[in-house]
């Protein structure tokens, strides 16, 4: 082991064990015949002799240790002196057993008097090899010399798989879309990042906006003054950076909304559904999950993260579900996980029977109404509210992102069960919390939706969704008949449905974007349409034309009349 590079190029080259064995002999050498010990010396004698007269330097030195030598030249570190030193006469020479000592080519420009008198056998190095060969040392642990011939090719496998996604057609582009504030729902197209040249105008039909709320004057004033008061950020974790009273505010008000205890904010549904089931299923004894075969991502991903029992029950179907629960013992704990209003085909449950059948087994309910909050109910609380059986609801699922304008997402439900997930969920305890601009925003979206304006716009968005699923019916397009907001189109071709939707694009300056594999099953790519209040009449015709043209021109083909009435069968998984 070397001490490190200090300023004496003899001391730097001994090794640790050297110095302590010799210390107070090269103190008291060095003190005489070294410029940088000189200048210590001077300074230190004069304490000593202030402190204890009758001693001298030589007695002090030699009490000295290795820490003392290398604080001295810790402190001389960088500086110089000119001084002239009086080179002794003679210096007391020893035996010594160092053998060789390598030494720096500086020490002869400092005609260091102490390395010409020491007994101990020098040899000089070139310092710049010296240099190189460290250097040689240190290049090859950085860039080691190593044969890839065997070793994993990422990029490849990267390649390879990005290849398979563009083959079957279900690699997306995405569109270049810049939302306007005061435009929805039309927004600005632009072909290049930072030139507005090649920019356009474009009629939006497929946003989760579905009220236009995130362009609502109340909502972007509540934004400003949050951010005008509060700033742009959180600070982090409500664990560690504290929770803000809005935070506690719009809790209060979702609970409210919900007919509920307690509600619990997440940065997003996705997390709140995966953080949710994954905790509950892992922590309830023994416990099993009961999906339905057409659950959201997230669901689907915190139930299998859990690794508990599930059993998976077709899509909306009540004597499934039952027949699948009546294997299970009644006395085990058991979540039976479905949505009110599905996301891809517009369906809606039967809610209150499927509560029913799962409480009749001891089940809880844990119920996404994702697409739903805002848009059903007296106050836009959802499906629940609207069939009124939101007391009958354990766990609801929700959404700040679609028709509340803005992001995140929350779970409902009493209290117990809520701090429960906040004490245990690792997606809420260990991501940063909302900040003030989305919780001041979303406040003020349910504001909206509970009052006059808010049932006004859902009537308007009904209203607004039946023309256009009629007037596309007549025209002979494949629509999913549903009884939702959401109108889907079934195509059955990723290539086909890309196509369609790039023509609406390029030539009618409408954007659809189609919904292709892994969002729904393969065979079963749609085209999936969302009208908002704010489309008009002569929007709705000009939509329905376009794709009656564009459906013909890539060699689809019309249905008539009859083929109308027979319903399009869409598949599930889980």
């Amino acid at each position: 082991m070397v001490m490190p590079v200090l300023k004496c190029p003899y001391l730097a080259q001994l090794t640790l064990q050297q110095v302590r064995a010799s210390a107070p002999n090269i103190l008291n050498t060095g003190a005489e015949s070294c410029p940088i010990f000189g200048q210590f010396v001077r300074k230190l004698s004069t304490t000593v002799v202030n402190n204890t007269a009758s001693l001298n330097v030589s007695s002090s030195l030699s009490s000295m240790n290795f820490d003392d030598i290398k604080a001295v030249h810790e402190n001389f570190l960088g500086r110089k002196t000119s001084n002239k030193v009086t080179i002794p006469t003679a210096i007391n020479k020893t035996a010594n057993s160092y053998g060789e000592i390598v030494i720096s080519t500086e020490c002869e420009d400092l005609l260091c008097p102490f390395l010409k008198t020491t007994p101990i056998t020098l040899r000089r190095f070139n310092n710049e090899q010296h240099t190189n060969k460290i250097h040689q040392k240190l290049e090859k642990i950085i860039n080691p010399i190593v044969n890839y011939t065997n070793l994993f090719q990422y990029n490849n496998f990267f390649d390879e798989k990005i290849e398979a996604k563009k083959r079957d057609n279900s690699y997306r582009v995405f569109k270049r879309v810049q939302r306007k504030s005061g435009l929805f729902p039309q927004a600005e197209e632009k072909k290049n990042l930072d030139d507005n040249k090649d920019s356009r105008t474009i009629t939006v039909w497929c946003s989760n906006d579905y009220l236009g709320l995130g362009q609502h004057p109340k909502l972007k004033k509540a934004v400003i003054d949050a951010v005008t008061l509060h700033g742009s950020g959180s600070g982090g974790t409500r664990n560690i950076s504290g929770t803000s009273p809005l935070h506690e505010k719009l809790e209060q008000q979702l609970a409210h909304l919900h007919q509920k205890e307690s509600a619990l904010l997440f940065t997003s549904c996705y997390v709140a559904n995966d953080t949710t089931l994954f905790t509950l299923a892992k922590a309830l004894p023994n416990c099993h999950i009961l999906s339905d075969s057409g659950n959201h991502a997230s669901m689907i991903q915190g139930i299998r993260n859990s690794h508990v029992p599930k059993h998976i029950f077709r899509h909306n179907d009540i004597e499934h579900l039952e027949e699948l629960l009546k294997k299970l013992p009644k006395h085990i704990p058991k979540i039976v996980a479905f949505e009110t209003v599905h996301s891809m085909d517009g369906s809606i449950c039967n809610l209150e029977a499927m509560i029913d059948v799962a409480h009749a087994y001891g089940s809880i309910t844990f119920i996404d109404e994702v697409h739903a909050v805002g848009l059903y109910g007296h106050n836009g609380a959802g499906i629940g509210e609207r069939d009124h059986v939101l007391h009958k609801m354990d766990i609801i699922s929700g959404t700040l992102g679609k028709a509340f304008g803005s992001i995140g997402g929350y779970i409902a439900g009493n209290a117990r069960m809520t701090d429960f997930i906040r004490s245990y969920g690792s997606g809420f305890i260990f991501t940063t919390s909302m900040p003030p601009t989305v919780l001041a925003s979303a406040l003020a979206a349910i504001e909206v939706s509970m009052s006059d304006e808010g049932r006004s716009l859902r009537r308007k968005q009904q209203e607004n969704v039946r023309e256009l699923r009629s007037k596309l019916i007549d025209a002979g397009l494949p629509v999913i008949i549903s009884p939702s907001h959401i109108i889907p189109i079934h195509v059955g071709d990723a290539a086909l449905a890309t196509l369609l939707c790039n023509h609406l694009l390029d030539r009618y300056s409408i954007y659809i974007q189609s919904i292709n594999y892994p969002t729904v099953e393969r065979g079963t790519e749609r085209l999936r349409i969302a009208a908002t209040p704010y489309h008009k009449s002569e929007m709705i015709d000009k939509l329905v034309d376009a794709l009656k043209h564009v459906w013909q021109d890539i060699g689809l083909t019309l249905k008539d009349v009859e083929q109308q009435q027979q319903p399009i069968l869409m598949r599930h998984h889980a």
